[in-house]
């Protein structure tokens, strides 16, 4: 029996098309043309990096005696712009000190003995991040990529992005992940594990130069750590000791020794964004719905104990409400558990699978 009750919908699908956009904030200079094939260590567009402001104190670099005198050794203006190796300031004389501009910069203050110097910021390189066809060119932000592959979508990440190959080291779903298990032969991959509860392991992580950490759970206490670390961290089923569900592990755990890329993108409910791994397939495959709604047939997610991240099939959307244990009445579902057993689940508790 259907229902009208839209449905949590979480995309777990071993063939899809996708379209993500690669696109940053302020004025981009794209290096690539609708139609063109890219790989996903590809250099899509350029933009300026943030400039930095440097402090030279003249005083301190020349002595030239009375602390007040350095002012009158500075043979720059405010506004002016200088090459790397310039002089700055000097003494004069047989033995004359000299202050050079130790890259190309512009002069923004001079005063109180000092030289405030804006240096150039260079280039910063947006990757593809995706192997697949440019779509669509933004004017002056990005590009829109499309490709099509396998997609795991996840409930949390520390906004870092990444890929790399796919080393498994969960050998079974909320296997747990410790320091010891990493070595320096994983450096540049991405690495699946069950669950994760020290800092230390996120640390080492990111000491080793891995691309990527896909995680079933961790702890919530990890948060700060995740978020400081260059790797990119994604959670498949969120905070505390979840085991990765079947679906997403068999997906994964048959994909190793694949390029796999990570999007932990910080989730973000009203524009559609969550975090999400994506392995890129040489075949055709349709795009995955963004809206369903609740209807039998359908393989779910259990979401909250006593069967968390237990996935079955909807058998039945029960007509009417049904009393909870705590005296709420809801709407809810009957689902058979891949060990054939059936249980019946509030609506808000089950996660769409598709």
């Amino acid at each position: 029996m259907k229902t009208s009750m839209l449905a949590p919908l979480t995309h777990i699908l071993p063939l899809t098309s996708l379209t993500r956009a690669r696109t940053a904030s302020g004025y981009v200079r794209v290096l690539v043309k609708a139609g063109q094939k890219v790989k996903a260590t590809d250099v899509i567009a350029e933009m300026p990096a943030d400039r930095r402001h440097v402090i030279i104190d003249v005083w301190q670099a020349l002595r030239p005696g009375k602390k007040n005198s350095a002012i009158n050794l500075i043979n720059r203006k405010a506004g002016e712009k200088i090459k790397k190796g310039d002089v700055i300031a000097e003494t004069g004389g047989l033995f004359s000190k000299v202050v050079r501009a130790p890259a190309d910069c512009e002069i923004v203050a001079v005063g109180g003995n000092q030289v405030m110097l804006e240096m150039e910021g260079g280039k910063v390189e947006l990757k593809a991040f995706y192997n697949g066809t440019i779509k669509e060119v933004l004017a002056d932000r990005g590009v829109l990529i499309e490709t099509t592959g396998a997609l795991i979508q996840g409930v949390w990440g520390n906004n870092r992005f990444d890929q790399g190959i796919l080393i498994n080291m969960a050998h079974s779903p909320g296997e747990l992940l410790t320091r010891e298990r990493l070595d320096v032969s994983m450096r540049g991959a991405v690495v699946l594990a069950g669950h994760c509860d020290r800092a230390d392991v996120l640390l080492g992580a990111n000491e080793l130069g891995l691309h990527g950490l896909i995680l079933g759970s961790m702890t919530a206490d990890l948060v700060p750590t995740a978020l400081q670390i260059e790797v990119p961290v994604l959670l498949l089923e969120g905070f505390g000791t979840q085991p990765i569900n079947s679906f997403a592990y068999r997906l994964l755990t048959t994909s190793e020794k694949r390029d796999v890329s990570v999007n932990a993108a910080a989730p973000n409910p009203l524009y559609g964004i969550r975090p999400e791994v994506f392995i890129e397939l040489p075949a055709e495959g349709e795009p995955a719905r963004e809206m369903v709604e609740f209807e039998e047939g359908q393989e779910v997610r259990i979401i909250g104990k006593p069967h968390e991240s237990v996935v079955g099939s909807l058998e039945q959307v029960l007509p009417m409400p049904v009393a909870l244990p705590n005296g709420l009445k809801t709407r809810a579902a009957i689902v058979r558990l891949e060990d054939s057993q059936e249980v019946i689940i509030p609506l808000s508790n089950l996660d769409v699978i598709e």
